[in-house]
């Protein structure tokens, strides 16, 4: 009897080294994820002191000047809205056609690179107010301009634009666009290296890139085709679906609006049109 009470002990004690060790003075690494922030995107954010932003390189909205500095709209406008939500902006260049991917897994925070809200988008990230309204355009070589002037002039061209972008779109849902041979761009900046050297006829990109990039520089021998009307467009941020990011950005985003620093940073990169259009409409 008395061995076996000795037995029941010694398991007891066994069973309570288990629970202790399992417990809250466990030294057990937690799963992914465990215990290293809550349900809410912001604590997450700023628990970390910093935010991870999606980009791609193109003018005028994230690029590097000739310093090599990262600068552009969108760079300024997320630097100044991390400072006053208190977090670091930490700019990360992605895929754009796995951008969804990477806001879902929380290798980046959001998207912030000339977005354009669709109804599509929506269901994998929730948006932000819409700060700049924009359209994709057509940009051929200045030779071609007697060439091409308009969509039934580009039904047998070569076209090319970013691989998951608006202009990629604008080019397989339209009726007459979708007819041409069409080669996806890794980028939109790719897509320019590639119409100047000869390798397409024309591409389909953000009005606010090819405002700021052609009929100059590397990119002179380009040019906007005026009169080919392609869809409108809204900018916004894009932050993880059900994200209380989303209303702390519109607060900062409305302080800019009120305060006229938003306005001075889209004169200041040539988009005042374009801003105005976006928050009085």
């Amino acid at each position: 009897m008395k061995k076996k009470l000795l037995t029941a002990l010694a398991l007891l004690g066994v069973c309570a080294l288990s629970a202790c060790t399992s417990g809250e003075g466990s030294s057990a690494a937690p799963t992914a994820g465990e215990g290293t922030h809550t349900d809410s995107d912001y604590d997450y954010i700023t628990s970390k002191g910093k935010m991870v932003i999606g980009i791609t390189i193109y003018e005028p909205m994230n690029y590097y000047n000739a310093q090599h500095v990262l600068v552009g709209f969108d760079t300024e406008f997320a630097g100044e809205v991390c400072s006053r939500l208190g977090v670091e902006p930490q700019f990360q260049v992605i895929d754009w056609d796995m951008k969804e991917t990477e806001l879902k897994s929380k290798n980046i925070d959001c998207i912030w690179n000339g977005l354009t809200v669709t109804e599509e988008r929506r269901a994998n990230m929730d948006f932000t107010t819409t700060y700049l309204l924009n359209k994709q355009c057509v940009v051929i070589n200045s030779a071609n301009a007697g060439t091409y002037t308009d969509k039934n002039s580009l039904a047998s061209a070569m076209l090319s634009a970013e691989s998951g972008s608006a202009g990629e779109s604008a080019i397989v849902d339209d009726d007459i666009l979708k007819s041409a041979s069409y080669t996806a761009s890794n980028s939109q900046q790719d897509a320019l290296v590639a119409l100047n050297a000869g390798n397409y006829d024309a591409i389909v990109i953000d009005y606010t890139m090819a405002k700021a990039s052609v009929g100059s520089g590397d990119f002179s021998a380009l040019q906007i085709v005026d009169g080919i009307e392609l869809a409108n467009e809204e900018y916004a941020i894009g932050f993880r679906v059900g994200s209380d990011m989303t209303e702390k950005a519109n607060s900062v985003i409305a302080e800019m609006i009120q305060d006229g620093s938003l306005a001075a940073l889209a004169e200041k990169y040539d988009m005042t049109e374009l801003y105005e259009q976006a928050v009085n409409k």
